[in-house]
């Protein structure tokens, strides 16, 4: 019981760290960058979220 707990917090983290990565370089594409690939920046966050969280 223990071990499912530490293992699901580590894939909580997990998940949170590699979320904020994505939303790092979403965020840091100018609106340039955006442009250039026809991007929407709350449409990225959105795909963002669901590829990580899958919901």
């Amino acid at each position: 019981m223990f071990s499912t707990l530490i293992n699901n917090t580590r894939d909580r983290i997990a998940k949170r760290r590699r979320y904020n990565q994505m939303v790092d370089e979403i965020m840091g594409m100018t609106h340039r960058d955006l442009a250039d690939i026809n991007g929407n920046r709350a449409d990225m966050l959105h795909h963002a979220y669901k590829e990580v969280y899958g919901r």
